[in-house]
């Protein structure tokens, strides 16, 4: 192997130690089979094996995120059959430091909240999850989904308020 190949190779190695574990959460949700978002991310590294560093590099979280999104979609619209991502991930966050009481106080509380997010329109649940799940920018998300920014920052917004007001209902809404 040349010099250039084995530094591609670490290139490509480094991208899935750093976006392997975030691309399986997100392709989940889109396709919501581990199975089928295993093979997505698959596909998404294959790809980025074919793409050269200097090309990818300055947006490689973008591009990542937008095969990866690409694939799934097109997954999901051969398999219509989705399953919910909720429990495995309620599953995976659970703090065994916590006290019983406490861990089905949070476990009450996150069931709520994964609720109230499940009933919010497909893309406000996928802008919110790209923002505070995988830490994606506003400018990240526009690229990833095709929205504007300023379409990402409303969707966002709406998303937000939408979820304080449905937890709780009895507080007056916060005026900035």
């Amino acid at each position: 192997m040349s010099g250039e190949e084995s530094q591609h190779a670490e290139w490509v190695r480094a991208a899935v130690d750093r976006f392997s574990g975030l691309l399986l959460r997100y392709a989940q949700l889109i396709t919501g089979d581990i199975e089928r978002a295993r093979d997505v991310v698959q596909d998404t590294f294959l790809r980025l094996c074919d793409e050269t560093p200097e090309r990818i590099e300055p947006r490689l979280a973008q591009w990542l995120y937008t095969v990866c999104r690409n694939r799934a979609l097109d997954i999901q619209r051969k398999q219509r059959k989705t399953k919910s991502l909720e429990q495995a991930e309620m599953d995976s966050q659970v703090s065994p430091d916590l006290s019983p009481a406490a861990q089905v106080e949070r476990n009450d509380t996150h069931n709520e909240m994964l609720d109230l997010l499940a009933r919010l329109p497909k893309n406000q649940i996928e802008v919110v999850r790209l923002k505070f799940q995988h830490g994606l920018s506003y400018r990240e998300i526009s690229t990833v989904t095709g929205l504007s920014e300023s379409n990402v920052g409303f969707l966002i917004h709406t998303a937000l308020k939408t979820l304080r007001q449905q937890m709780k209902p009895e507080l007056p809404e916060r005026r900035p």
